[in-house]
């Protein structure tokens, strides 16, 4: 692989990937050989995990929980076995082979034990297991956790009337199972502090809080010396909320022993590549291993110096988040961008060569392919594919609107169009000022088929970001978490994941009057039936009131999950790479960061407007039949009626097509249900705000749903992809969809 000299690439980034390259552009043989035996590596489950961390927590028992959290991760990185694979110059995993389904009992046991014999042949996300491995796990781990999970928490405070209309499929209740992920750590104060600066904030930190305590507790005295009946001062949640002299104590603690974890994290890859280099036979290799060891060595204490040391600094913090929660999209942010100064001072000096770096940023982009999420059967329909949400956003803009497009940039580019692997989950930022040769580049590794890099409007998405409280500087930072989510780099709890709620169950049903109508049962509101409306101004003013009826409800649920993560689960480690934590003595599970957001989804919408412009046309404008008779057909998932079947898909305008008459009902219910959702509060101080992705949610969801007024069989998939059509029924072309996709308020989608 040739790449440019440094002054050229330089002037011109694309040189880092130029279109002559682009059908030739090759992995090095290393990094072809580790990708091949990453594909190759059986799925399998890992006891170990599952196993110190039951150990953690019978030693721990009675102690505060930020506490015993923090010692579960000391414990569990002094204990779990490690390894350094052949070839490898990007060190470290939090199992000891990579993609291996890796247990956390404090989130869940019950579902895990149900599945255990299914999990090398289900559907979906297979992991091989042993006999021995299920026998431990059985009758030594899960007895333990029985009556003590956030998943048995959760089912045991969740009110009546919440877990009626889950039951009933109006909405899921996410982030049940495991600890909490879906963030944008600061990656750069990370690179920028190291463990040992880190160490100095919390230690500062700590001494101004024990000043304050001790300021607080000498007025105490001078009061009661002056009075001997002094006036209770009243009690605020939000003053325990910030911490009480002993809460903030406990957080420190635990902070001070997650960074002795990851200290001693690395020096044990460091100790253990020492001992490899002395041991192999293969001089150059040794050297590779040495060179790994002092890398190692130097980031247990200290600030990465250089691009190597960056990028393993960069793997080493998401390793290490994985081992403490067990969790999905913990995202790298804005790459591009913090990396960039380190890549800089290596070519100028002449440390490296270009070549060499796109090789070891190559060797990063596998590392974050060898973790995989073991879910739930269940869950695994919602999310098939093991998506682990490594998201990297390239390009946008810089704080003061220039483009940030960069020579990094393109190096990513072109490590995606090399390996093509599913994670990290790339995406592009693009705003007027975006270059031509990198929206061309993006596109041609767009058309190599990952479908990455995804690409997300700054022109829309800023405006979008401000309007939640963003500010504008935070804004014109944003990043994406996970799939498509939007937040603030190192600032931001936005449990991205609460919920999803199914915009197409809720209309279905409204048109029964809150009735399933398989099963007869109350789930909505007592509303009328479609048999019993008249126009659609009833059906609107039905569907609206369920609504409002069920939005309220799955904010409830959201904010019991949330809560009870709080309690136990709190991240002493996330918490040290998200702003304001520290200085406020503060989880940011319980509200420690400077944004607190939850965001919910909105499932489909395109089903929703074919569905309403269907009844409209059919039942009141040009009446092919009677309300009552549409139920019929519905209930009866349009047996014998397939004629009126394909009336309603041929004869009805469908979401896709620049239609306003259906068009206008995806951007009235899409822009009603983001404010129906915006008028909630978090528990941790923040507002809820929505999205409308799916991931591979459609699927299960529209089975859960029966027959709808657009066509749509009994238990048939929802339309795909958040805002798209549904499948087939876009006949005017990509440019007609992306009309009818702008007639949402798309500012109000910040949740993705």
């Amino acid at each position: 692989m040739q790449i440019p000299i440094l002054n050229e690439a330089f002037a011109t980034p694309i040189s880092a990937f130029p279109p002559d390259e682009w059908t030739t552009t090759r992995p090095t043989p290393r990094v072809a050989t580790i990708k091949q035996r990453l594909l190759d590596e059986p799925r399998v489950l890992d006891v170990e995990r599952a196993r110190y961390t039951t150990q953690a927590y019978r030693a721990t028992e009675g102690q505060p929980m930020a506490l015993r959290r923090a010692q579960m991760l000391l414990h569990l990185v002094r204990h779990q076995r490690i390894t350094i694979q052949p070839g490898e110059l990007i060190v470290g995993n939090r199992s000891l082979l990579p993609r291996m389904g890796v247990i956390a009992p404090e989130g869940a046991v019950a579902w895990i034990d149900k599945e255990l014999d299914s999990l090398p042949t289900r559907p979906q996300d297979r992991f091989h297991t042993t006999p021995e491995v299920v026998r431990e796990l059985r009758e030594e781990i899960f007895p333990y956790w029985r009556g003590r999970t956030l998943e048995e928490t959760v089912a045991q405070r969740v009110p009546d009337d919440v877990r009626v209309a889950v039951k009933g499929r109006a909405f899921s209740l996410n982030q049940t199972d495991h600890a909490q992920g879906h963030i944008l750590p600061d990656v750069a104060a990370w690179l920028r502090l190291g463990i040992g600066g880190l160490r100095g904030q919390v230690l500062a930190a700590s001494k101004i809080s024990n000043a304050k305590t001790q300021r607080s507790k000498d007025a105490e005295e001078e009061n009661h010396a002056e009075s001997q009946h002094p006036t209770p001062a009243p009690l605020h949640l939000g003053a325990l909320a910030l911490g009480s002299e002993h809460s903030l104590s406990i957080f420190y603690d635990a902070a001070l022993i997650a960074l002795q974890a990851a200290q001693e994290f690395m020096l044990r890859y460091a100790g253990l590549a020492t001992e490899m280099a002395r041991d192999s036979a293969d001089p150059v290799r040794a050297r590779e291993l040495e060179r790994v060891a002092a890398n190692c060595r130097w980031l247990a204490e200290q600030p990465a110096r250089d691009f190597h040391e960056a990028l393993q600094a960069v793997w080493f913090l998401f390793a290490l988040l994985q081992i403490e929660s067990n969790a999905s999209s913990f995202s790298p942010g804005r790459f591009d961008q913090y990396m960039l100064p380190y890549l800089e001072a290596d070519l100028a000096a002449g440390k490296l060569t270009q070549s060499e770096a796109q090789e070891l940023l190559e060797c990063l982009w596998l590392k974050f392919n060898e973790i995989v999420l073991l879910r739930s059967s269940s869950s695994a329909r919602y999310f098939a594919g093991f998506p682990i949400g490594f998201n990297i956003a390239l390009g946008g803009q810089l704080a003061g609107g220039g483009d940030a497009t960069n020579l990094l940039s393109f190096m990513c580019l072109r490590a995606q169009a090399d390996l093509g692997m599913t994670q990290p989950n790339l995406s592009i930022r693009i705003h007027d000022g975006s270059p031509d040769d990198f929206l061309r580049a993006a596109s041609f590794v767009v058309g190599k088929g990952s479908g990455m890099p995804q690409v997300f409007n700054d022109e829309v998405i800023i405006p979008g970001q401000i309007a939640r409280g963003v500010t504008e500087e935070d804004a014109a930072n944003y990043a994406v978490v996970g799939c498509v989510e939007l937040s603030t780099p190192g600032k931001a709890l936005g449990w991205s994941d609460a919920s999803m709620f199914n915009l197409t169950r809720v209309l279905e049903l409204t048109l029964f009057g809150g009735r399933d109508p398989r099963t007869g049962e109350q789930i909505g509101l007592a509303t009328p039936t479609l048999a019993e409306m008249r126009s659609m101004a009833d059906l609107e003013a039905a569907y609206d009131a369920q609504l409002a009826h069920f939005v309220p409800l799955m904010v409830a649920g959201c904010n019991i999950v949330d809560q009870i993560h709080a309690e136990l689960l709190p991240s002493p480690f996330l918490s040290l790479v998200i702003q304001d934590c520290i200085a406020r003595g503060l989880d940011v599970t319980a509200g420690g960061a400077h944004y607190n957001f939850s965001g919910v989804q909105g499932v489909q919408i395109a089903n929703v407007a074919d569905s309403l412009a269907a009844v409209e046309q059919a039942v009141f404008a040009e009446k092919w039949l009677s309300g009552a008779e549409l139920l019929d057909a519905l209930r009866r998932d349009y047996a014998e009626n397939e004629v009126l079947r394909q009336r309603l898909i041929h004869r009805v305008p469908k979401y896709g097509n620049d239609d306003d008459r259906v068009d206008r009902y995806a951007g009235r219910w899409g822009d009603r249900y983001a404010e129906l959702v915006a008028q909630h509060a978090t528990v941790r101080g923040g507002v809820y705000q929505h999205g409308f992705y799916t991931v591979s949610a459609h699927v299960p969801m529209g089975a859960h749903v029966g027959a709808t007024p657009d066509g749509r069989h009994t238990g048939a998939p929802l339309a795909d992809g958040g805002l798209s059509p549904t499948a087939g029924r876009d006949r005017r072309g990509a440019t007609a969809v992306l009309q009818s996709v702008s007639k949402l308020d798309l500012k109000l989608a910040s949740n993705g």
